[in-house]
């Protein structure tokens, strides 16, 4: 019984293994092209492995002259930050008040939440824009960063979180004096720092990979992200310039892979958590 037990135990490592080094191919394909002569031709995969790295490549993409290569990088950095800080506030107040205020057509509203999440983002992206555009606020900060304050799924995911945290916690905290504010601040949120990290991973991830709302929002280049750059490096490189846009495409990448990684841990907790009673 337990031979049979560590003989599936090790095909389905044996499995997982083979899958994940199937996905983290295409990585390390991006990764060695990168390091290949500028305007190199597209390897094959028998001359992949580069005869001469050619890290200069980074320096090209970093210390361009002609793109604000650093200004992009600078707008994704405050932009995501921002919108992960903001979005984490908003959101647990709202799902606070969900899981444990009661107030008359609390369902309801929450019923709402639940059906903007079956809507693609795209479909109000025209309204979104005509009203920041009314404000006044196109290409600035505020309309790269106040549009992303809200997630229903944040809201959804951080209620279904909070509503497993025992009330008779908030009542003894009320009981020694305790305001709502407090009780949302020192009692609920120290409990729920899985959901938290796990709502701003989603968030961060989001907000850095987003192309289209910057790209809609923003005109000039001092306000663009590091995604909308990819394009500029496309029509500034050469379309056939696969190396140099291989090297931007790791530089976007980077950030990604570290937040995921020290995230890891606390993002699967998040995930898990809920499903235990």
């Amino acid at each position: 019984m337990r031979r049979d037990s560590a003989i599936g135990n090790g095909l389905a490592y044996a499995l997982l293994t083979a899958v994940g080094l199937f996905l983290i191919l295409p990585l390390v394909w991006m990764v060695l092209v990168s390091f290949h002569p500028s305007k190199a031709a597209v390897p094959e995969l028998k001359d992949l492995w580069p005869t001469a790295w050619h890290g200069e490549n980074y320096a090209t993409v970093l210390f361009n002259k002609e793109l604000p290569v650093w200004r992009f990088a600078v707008n994704s950095v405050v932009v995501t930050a921002c919108v992960v800080v903001g979005q984490l506030l908003v959101t647990s107040l709202a799902a606070y008040g969900f899981a444990r205020l009661q107030f008359r057509g609390r369902e309801f509203l929450f019923s709402l939440f639940l059906v903007s999440m079956m809507f693609a983002g795209t479909v109000t992206q025209i309204p979104v824009y005509l009203m920041v555009r009314n404000l006044g606020w196109l290409d600035s900060y505020a309309a790269l960063i106040v549009p992303g304050l809200s997630s229903s799924f944040a809201v959804f995911m951080l209620r279904q979180f909070f509503v497993q945290i025992p009330m008779e916690l908030d009542e003894a905290a009320r009981m020694d004096g305790a305001s709502e504010w407090t009780v949302y601040r020192r009692v609920v949120l120290p409990l729920a720092r899985p959901a938290l990290a796990t709502a701003a991973a989603f968030s961060f991830f989001a907000v850095w990979t987003d192309f289209f709302w910057p790209l809609l929002s923003t005109n000039s280049m001092r306000m663009r992200t590091l995604e909308v750059g990819l394009s500029v490096f496309k029509n500034s490189y050469g379309v056939e310039n696969w190396p140099l846009q291989m090297t931007a495409a790791v530089v976007t990448l980077v950030p990604l892979v570290v937040v995921f990684l020290l995230t890891q841990k606390t993002f699967v907790k998040g995930l898990t958590v809920g499903s235990i009673k």
